[in-house]
């Protein structure tokens, strides 16, 4: 009985080794944070901008807006301010500054404006370059001086206007001279895959036409005698042509000033623009910008 308890007493004299090396699972825990620190600011440093377009993209909608709507604080990521990228921290975005030059993010109806004004500029640049033949045409045979040309959002108008050339009062006939011209602007004409309008118009004096029965009449006639030209001399398709009248209620010039009579009486052939209407309306925009840039370079 002696025996057990000697080795009881003994086996409780021993002391347990205190581990001295419990510090290195601490330190293994604090290189671990550390690792995963800079594995964090290295991806927030890489931020891939079409994933977050896309993400803010789909907040946006998400909120029941369609964009920029998700407004919140910047990072910025260098000394020199030279990088703002979204806060990740926060999850909070922002829309003024975080889209890199020349990739705008823009709603829907920006883009359909750029699309728009884009088309306005090509066609623009469309109907000058039918402008220019057409005004060539007409010198070489010494007929420019005939014509007056405009480009704005109806297209291409190309008035009539020389007394030499329309019409003699009341009557619907082209002259020599007016059948002349249009023969010489068929050519170009026909080239081209545009539409033309034939708008008639009368002169401003109040007085009944002896031939027809109104101004309108009278306009209308006008506009078919061009229209039936290009159509039967010239085989522009008919499918191509429409006549409009306008009677003496759009003079081209002031009906005050001398000789208004005989220009303000024409037929406008109108090289309809080949965009929908939308874009036709920023034509004229076009035009008058690029006019205003010309001048400035000029002066």
């Amino acid at each position: 009985m002696s025996a057990p308890r000697s080795r009881r007493r003994r086996q409780e004299d021993h002391e347990e080794h205190e581990n001295h090396e419990r510090w290195l699972v601490t330190y293994a825990d604090m290189l671990t944070l550390l690792m995963v620190l800079f594995i964090v600011m290295f991806a927030m440093s890489q931020v891939d901008q079409t994933k977050y377009e896309a993400l803010r993209d789909s907040l946006s909608v998400g909120f029941g807006a369609e964009s920029n709507v998700l407004q919140g604080s910047k990072s910025i990521l260098d000394d020199n301010d030279a990088a703002v990228e979204p806060d990740l921290v926060t999850g909070s975005l922002i829309d003024s500054l975080d889209t890199p030059p020349g990739n705008p993010v823009t709603s829907d109806a920006e883009t359909e404006r750029q699309r728009q004004l884009a088309a306005a500029r090509a066609e623009a640049s469309n109907l000058k370059a039918v402008e220019v033949k057409l005004l060539g045409a007409l010198k070489a045979k010494g007929l420019q001086d005939d014509v007056r040309t405009i480009i704005d959002e109806r297209g291409l108008v190309v008035s009539l206007v020389s007394r030499h050339v329309v019409f003699q009062p009341d009557i619907a006939s082209l002259s020599a001279r007016g059948q002349q011209v249009v023969d010489t602007l068929a050519p170009v004409l026909a080239d081209i895959p545009n539409a033309l309008r034939l708008d008639g118009h009368t002169n401003q004096e109040p007085v009944r036409p002896r031939l027809y029965a109104t101004d309108w009449d009278l306009s209308a006639a006008r506009a078919v005698t061009v229209l039936r030209r290009l159509n039967e001399l010239h085989g522009i398709p008919q499918s191509r042509l429409s006549a409009s009248a306008f009677g003496h209620t759009e003079p081209l010039i002031d009906p005050s000033l001398p000789a208004s009579q005989d220009i303000n009486k024409r037929v406008d052939i109108v090289v309809l623009p080949g965009t929908d209407a939308m874009s036709s309306q920023l034509i004229d925009d076009v035009i008058n910008a690029r006019s205003g840039a010309n001048q400035g370079v000029e002066g």
